[in-house]
């Protein structure tokens, strides 16, 4: 692939298991990993497996409402609901395993719901994060110390 987009994330220990997001040249006020396993209430962030579930509905929502733009439709409304699937694998090791996806939205126009899916039909492909994990990523990684 001659196209290559490289961007590039960083983490910082903040403290105990919590992790300061840095986005680069994107500016976001506070952003933290949590990997404190406390109760949900007590985290500061979400932890790794749900920002894998957010990355893909995010993706898949804005791919599905990228292709409605291009039918010349527009949304007022879409929700998204991701759940995560977390499992033991053969080894015992803690994986995802699943990723269920719900996008609901209200299309009441004829014409529009017969746009909306031919989108349907195809928004998938154009889901760089959805497709990516279903291709299975490569990742090198290097430990310095």
């Amino acid at each position: 692939m001659s196209d290559e987009i490289k961007t590039k994330v960083g983490i910082k220990l903040e403290e105990e298991m919590i992790f300061k997001c840095d986005l680069g040249t994107m500016k976001v006020k506070d952003c933290y990993i949590d990997e404190t396993n406390k109760d949900e209430v007590d985290m500061l962030g979400p932890n790794p497996s749900r920002m894998l579930g957010l990355a893909i509905l995010g993706c898949l929502s804005a791919s599905f409402i990228f292709c409605l733009k291009k039918r010349v439709l527009s949304l007022d409304d879409l929700k998204a609901i991701a759940e995560v699937t977390l499992a033991r694998n053969e080894k015992g090791f803690l994986r995802v395993k699943k990723i269920d996806v719900n996008i609901d939205t209200i299309i009441k126009d004829p014409d529009a719901r017969k746009r909306a899916e031919q989108c349907k039909k195809m928004f998938e492909n154009y889901c760089t994060v959805t497709q990516s994990v279903r291709d299975g990523i490569k990742v090198e990684v290097n430990l310095n110390f």
